[in-house]
């Protein structure tokens, strides 16, 4: 139900404190009554998120039919004589740590906006000597604008793998996926914020204009401001992809090549690039022939893991020099298992979404609505070798946590812009590691006790990853996080989000 008041708007909380309960209320613009919910089932979708692992109940949800509504409802809280309450901003809730979850505050229902828009949200602008950009509300679903774009022959460039996330939260991160070696992570693709602070002003921002909120926003994890609008860098859409996966049995070549392959520059370089550890006979082998794929199977129990590089090339359907270019690409990967390379050919439109059909899949199956104990991390490429054998091998492999879906690709350190706020390590090169995991509601913590002996076998043994779409316990495990970059954080934080009122779920200064 819709929280109605002819005055403030007050919830009573009660909280622990120490010892003792104390009850304190909370005030609410009475403009908003008509947008503000605190009935069981809109506090219970606020509640949780893709992880299923954290639960914390908000006193609201804002349902905004605009931006404005944002404005006023943070505006608010900024100018109160009373307790202020804590915002955030919630899209899709694809996080898994609670990162969008607001503890007796209000969550944001960005999804809202989208309602009462009719289409505008998504606009397309520019020309071929200017260049092409899209117009796009944070709300907006990456595969929305994917759609959008693709009826005026064009396309972001730079993707997650996961396109039912939303433009604002992704880029709060930072959005990677097989293109960031080439074009960088999504959020060096951006021109233009509008940002709401937590002051409640709406500010533009861009390299040139308001600079500080512009870089601290991006990859700033909610604290400086909720993303309104982003202007993205567009470019002409291929229409069809060449998708390769190539088989390894050696961790050596397997990383050595996907280096050798993203390293290629001009029309060979290869538009897409992850590699991903299979050591589970019983993996998902669809993509592969019927025919090869007990070959497979035989390979990964004689192995234990079996490395995969992912590589595709987008092409415009006429096929004139793709298979040209993929000579090329073949002739920098010589090392890995004969016969084990396999081709498929697709719309670009099927390749970008290509996780959506395993979605579609494990919801039929009740498998999606479960517990997801994931870590991602960034590992400097000169401890990857390490890494293997401590991780890998004798982590995974020796305790049997052989179902876990597990990404290894490198990146290049210069197609990220350092004055953002995103977080990665000091080398030329480094490697994405994401272990995403499903569990049952039961033996989550299996999982998560797992991946806390992966960082501690990191901290042990002197590997400086950084964690990404993390989480940490203390105030001073975010200062090791962000390292040199802390002191600019914070200073971005009490400029434009004084009270500490935004994304209060990521833990970092409350």
């Amino acid at each position: 139900m819709a929280v109605n008041s002819q005055t403030l708007i007050y919830f009573m909380l009660v909280s622990v404190a120490g010892c003792g309960i104390s009850a304190w209320a909370i005030s609410l613009p009475p403009e908003l009554s008509d947008k503000l919910h605190s009935d069981a089932d809109a506090i219970k979708a606020a509640s949780t998120d893709y992880g299923h692992i954290i639960s914390v109940n908000p006193a609201a949800v804002l349902f905004p039919s605009s931006v404005d509504d944002i404005k006023t409802l943070i505006s608010f809280s900024f100018r109160s004589n009373y307790t202020p309450y804590t915002v955030a901003a919630k899209g899709n809730a694809h996080s898994v740590w609670g990162q969008a979850m607001a503890a007796s505050g209000v969550v944001v229902d960005m999804l809202s906006l989208n309602k009462n828009a009719n289409g505008s949200r998504i606009v397309i602008c520019g020309d071929e000597g200017s260049g092409f950009y899209a117009d796009v509300g944070g709300e907006q679903l990456w595969i929305d604008l994917l759609n959008a774009t693709l009826k005026h022959g064009l396309s972001p460039v730079s993707w997650t793998d996961y396109l039912y996330t939303t433009v604002g939260g992704t880029l709060s991160n930072a959005g990677i996926s097989g293109q960031t070696h080439r074009r960088g992570p999504e959020i060096s693709n951006v021109e233009e914020l509008d940002v709401v602070t937590g002051k409640g002003e709406l500010l533009t921002c861009s390299p040139q204009q308001n600079p500080d909120l512009f870089y601290g926003v991006l990859g700033g994890l909610g604290q400086f401001g909720v993303i309104a609008r982003a202007r993205i860098v567009l470019e002409p859409a291929q229409k069809r992809v060449r998708w390769l996966r190539i088989l390894y049995n050696d961790f050596a070549a397997f990383t050595k090549e996907q280096e050798n392959l993203i390293a290629l520059t001009g029309k060979n370089a290869p538009n897409y690039l992850e590699g991903q550890l299979l050591m589970d006979p019983n993996t998902n082998l669809d993509f592969f022939p019927p025919a090869d794929r007990p070959k497979i199977i035989s390979l990964i129990k004689q192995y234990g893991i079996i490395y995969l590089i992912e590589v595709a090339k987008y092409y415009d359907g006429s096929n004139n020099t793709v298979d040209e270019e993929l000579k090329v690409v073949l002739k920098n990967a010589v090392s890995f298992i004969p016969g084990c390379i396999f081709m498929a050919d697709v719309t670009y439109l099927d390749f970008l979404n290509r996780v959506y059909p395993d979605e579609l899949a494990l919801r039929k199956q009740g498998l999606w609505d479960v517990p997801h104990p994931w870590l991602n991390l960034f590992v400097p490429k000169s401890r990857i070798i390490d890494f293997n054998n401590g991780v890998f091998k004798d982590i995974l492999l020796k305790n049997n946590f052989t179902t876990s879906l597990v990404l290894f690709n490198p990146m290049f350190r210069d197609k990220w812009d350092l004055r953002m706020s995103a977080v990665i390590p000091d080398e030329d090169v480094f490697y994405a590691a994401g272990f995403l995991d499903s569990s049952r509601f039961d033996n989550w913590e299996v999982y998560d006790k797992k991946n806390r002996e992966i960082l501690q076998f990191c901290a042990s043994n002197g590997i400086k990853v950084k964690q990404y779409l993390g989480h940490h316990g203390s105030k001073q495990e975010w200062i090791d996080h962000f390292g040199s970059k802390w002191n600019t954080f914070q200073q971005r934080k009490f400029q434009f989000d004084p009270k500490l009122l935004l994304s209060p779920g990521q833990k970092i200064f409350n």
